[in-house]
């Protein structure tokens, strides 16, 4: 009760702001009514498969779950065991992409952490198993799932140094929290020590299934359809600035800026992390004198001949646009409030990769791409210009640091199989009622 009537309070300090969301123009909260109340729309009727829960806040997660649901499936089908999904996101555009992916009628709001809101959905969701994207950890989705004996499996689990001292203030919580998850499948050893002194009893390190989660073929259809759309031709070097925010995307302007003379097959590719920010973008676009291109016009309008710049205002298609990349620069890295974005998308294709020296979202990864010599850190918008000039004079240079990072990718695929295969376990020990299991709730 205490805890709810703190949520409300903050809530309703949040409404102002909520509606300027909404209205702005900018970016929306996803359903906050519902995710306040908890009424969910009807899912199909559950029938006798079981059912698993997946849970991502936004993009990244979802990605990751639609991979780890394949292989779920996949193995479970082997196996002789009948499963369906259905997915819960946090955001606007997790839950679009989980709706593209999954099919919509099985997707839905996350509730807020609200008691009647968890109780509802849990209710009308009924799984038989719960996994949660990374960390997402809420104390009331858990003691609804404990109260159910509702099986909980962190998926990809991830505890930074950070994330881990902040928990460690709140350390009776984050014990109790962690004690109603039946089990944590950490991308690292780092991480499973951390949720292990943090008072998780069942943890696993299977590694990184971002390295699964991510495309590595270039002549994919979806790759080669939007080349053909953006008119490049074999002989282009496409410089991709992608999951840019300001002011990376002027950073990226004045590198392709720095080159293009010289190397007048350049092409310059800006995918902003964000959609809503087209106008700020347009307007550096326009101010830098360049011809330029917006992707939402290639389906009717095709490829401007002399256009050598293009804004993919589009979401979704940043995956396989990185397909399409020689050079890539993954932002989110260079201002130290961001924690950097998914690198390894690019690199799975062997792009030559750099990133800014901020990524704590992916501090193994970048450690193990690193330790390979297949991706390079650069440190402000001189270094970008630098990394992207130094490609394109020692091209034979640039192909070698891709191979290295394609090479490397594929050394560490594995992580989603092995997830998949516990998860079926612990959904199996579930149904037998097997010890480990969640029992009723504790008292306190």
């Amino acid at each position: 009760m205490l805890l709810d009537l703190i949520y409300l309070v903050v809530f309703v300090a949040l409404l102002p702001w909520i509606a300027w969301r909404r209205w702005s123009g900018g970016r929306p909260v996803a359903a906050p009514w519902t995710r306040f109340t908890g009424s969910i729309p009807p899912l199909p009727p559950k029938g006798l498969r079981r059912r698993i829960w997946l849970h991502g806040v936004s993009v990244g997660e979802i990605q990751l779950l639609s991979s780890l649901a394949r292989e779920i499936d996949a193995q479970a089908g082997a196996a002789g065991i009948a499963v369906e999904f259905v997915v819960s996101s946090s955001t606007t555009t997790g839950l679009d992409l989980a709706a593209k992916r999954f099919g919509k009628a099985v997707v839905f709001p996350c509730p807020l952490d609200f008691t009647w809101a968890v109780r509802r959905v849990h209710g009308a969701v009924d799984a038989d198993l719960l996994v949660l994207g990374e960390l997402e950890l809420w104390p009331h989705l858990l003691a609804g799932a404990w109260r159910r004996r509702l099986p909980v499996v962190v998926a990809n689990g991830r505890l930074s140094q950070r994330s881990f001292r902040g928990y460690r203030r709140a350390a009776p919580l984050a014990r109790r929290m962690l004690s109603r998850v039946t089990l944590v499948s950490a991308r690292s050893a780092a991480d499973a020590e951390r949720f292990r002194a943090l008072g998780a009893p069942h943890v696993v390190a299977a590694g990184s299934m971002k390295f699964d989660g991510v495309r590595g073929d270039r002549e994919h259809e979806d790759v080669r359809r939007l080349a053909r759309l953006a008119g490049f031709r074999d002989d282009d070097v496409v410089f991709l600035a992608g999951s840019t925010q300001a002011p990376e995307e002027a950073l990226a302007i004045d590198a392709y800026r720095a080159a293009a003379a010289d190397h007048p097959r350049l092409r310059l590719v800006i995918v902003p992390r964000h959609v809503e920010r087209k106008p700020e973008i347009v307007a550096l676009l326009d101010g830098s004198g360049l011809a330029w291109q917006a992707r939402s016009t290639l389906d009717t309008e095709g490829a401007a001949p002399d256009t050598r710049v293009l804004l993919v205002d589009t979401t979704g298609e940043l995956g396989a646009w990185w397909g399409t990349a020689t050079i890539a620069f993954v932002g989110g890295s260079l201002d130290g409030r961001r924690g950097g974005q998914n690198m390894l998308e690019p690199a799975a294709y062997g792009a030559a990769v750099c990133f800014g020296p901020h990524t704590r979202n992916f501090v193994d990864e970048v450690a193990v791409l690193l330790a390979a010599d297949a991706a390079r850190v650069i440190a402000d918008g001189p270094g970008l210009a630098t990394f992207v000039r130094a490609c394109l004079d020692d091209p034979r240079a640039g192909r070698a640091l891709g191979a290295r990072a394609a090479a490397t990718v594929a050394a560490h695929r594995g992580a989603t199989a092995v997830t998949a295969e516990r998860i079926l376990a612990t959904l199996s020990a579930a149904a037998d009622g097997a010890e480990g299991c969640p029992g009723p709730l504790e008292p306190g």
